[in-house]
């Protein structure tokens, strides 16, 4: 019989039929396609992360309603800048902002946050940069010297020159009126001598902007909202790492003229130095559901991640020649860590050799090697791999043991 024969046959049947015709629909129904692999299928090696949010590791990874939101909102068309305008609200309401937009990274926050300021409101300055000279925009940005990073390649990509001081004399001593910004690294706080405060203070004596890079720093979830209350202008945060939004987006919040001053340099626009920085709704929305989950689940997060530790830590702290220490890193990935020490009289391994017996095991594991030890942090970890890791650790500690 026909398939079309068919179907016409089952549209003549009482609805008590209806299960019959189900199934027959199913019969004639293509069986939905195979989910490809495709790391397995274009040979990639994937494996168990226990080093942290870490760029060339791919940063996170998303939890499900946050892939879920990227898939739906990719079936639909909508205008950018009025998504920017309604989710840049919603962030601002949760960090406690005036306003906010997502960047394309933090990098891209850095960098459009800088040339928000640069340029103010006035679209045509935003068209120059990053062509300072004889634009009358502001050439100089002032931070301390052990604040001078190499991802502050986000300032100087907007033309500027940064000046390094030490100790708030020279800081006075090094304002002028090419002054554009004071710059502070949230992660190298303690290699200055001047804190967040008194930064602030001042900063907003001579008039000056503040922006703040804490690109990794949250946990803790507070950081969030911290320094828009402390009233730095403008704070740059990534939206990968702990708050598992796409890897390739960011967050730039602060004051409500600056923000909209920054985006005159993003994307649509294109004759800005942000073009290239793009975000499209995917990633917008898909950071904005992120975000809010990681605020309303930091509590139980924490201590997942404190029990998937003590898995671990249980399994090798009885082991002979091995030695733990569970501590929470000052900044960047503040997270609860497992130290894993091993006596080398005792365990007959080398730090390279273990990495690579468990790179090359199966599953693969990426550990954060030190001199006979190595740390290991779960936040990243699908619940359940941290019980693989205490075993695999196990296993080459014991097949070492003296």
């Amino acid at each position: 019989m026909k398939r079309r024969d068919l179907i016409k046959g089952l549209t003549l049947l009482p609805l008590a039929g209806g299960a019959i015709a189900e199934t027959a629909q199913a019969a004639i129904s293509p069986a939905p396609a195979a989910k490809r692999d495709l790391y397995k299928e274009l040979g990639v090696r994937t494996f168990i992360n226990t080093r942290g949010t870490i760029t060339f590791m791919t940063g996170s990874l998303m939890h499900d309603e946050v892939v879920d939101t990227i898939k739906n909102s990719s079936k639909s068309f909508c205008m950018i800048d009025e998504l920017q305008d309604k989710v840049g609200a919603k962030i601002a309401e949760l960090t406690h902002a005036e306003a906010a937009t997502v960047t394309s990274g933090a990098f891209s926050a850095l960098m459009l946050g800088m040339a928000g300021v640069l340029t103010g409101l006035d679209a045509k300055k935003a068209a120059m940069l990053p062509h300072l000279e004889g634009t009358g925009m502001k050439t100089e940005v002032i931070m301390q010297k052990g604040h001078d990073i190499g991802y502050n390649q986000a300032l100087t990509n907007c033309g500027v020159k940064i000046i390094q001081v030490d100790g708030v004399e020279e800081l006075e001593r090094t304002i002028s009126d090419k002054t554009a910004l004071l710059h502070f690294l949230n992660a190298n706080a303690n290699n200055g001598k001047i804190g967040h405060e008194e930064w602030l203070r001042i900063a907003k004596k001579h008039n000056i902007p503040t922006m703040i890079d804490m690109a990794a720093d949250v946990p803790p979830v507070e950081n969030l909202w911290k320094f828009n209350d402390l009233g730095y202008d403008l704070v740059c945060c990534s939206g990968g790492k702990a708050i598992r939004g796409p890897q390739s987006s960011g967050i730039l919040m602060g004051k409500k003229d600056l923000i909209a001053a920054a985006r005159l340099s993003a994307s649509p626009r294109s004759n800005t130095i942000g073009r290239g920085h793009k975000v499209n709704k995917e990633e917008i929305l898909g950071l904005y559901v992120a975000l809010e989950r990681f605020i309303n689940t930091a509590d139980s997060e924490w201590k997942l991640w404190e029990d998937q530790i003590a898995t671990i830590d249980n399994t090798v702290k009885v082991l002979k020649g091995v030695t733990t220490r569970k501590f929470v890193p000052p900044f960047a990935n503040h997270v609860p860590t497992l130290e894993v020490k091993w006596d080398p009289a005792v365990v007959k391994i080398s730090t390279q050799q273990m990495t690579e017996n468990l790179r090359n095991g199966n599953p693969s594991i990426e550990i954060n090697p030190g001199r006979n030890s190595m740390s290991i942090a779960t936040f990243v970890m699908i619940p359940g791999e941290e019980k693989i890791v205490a075993r695999r650790l196990k296993e080459e500690f014991t097949k070492a043991a003296v």
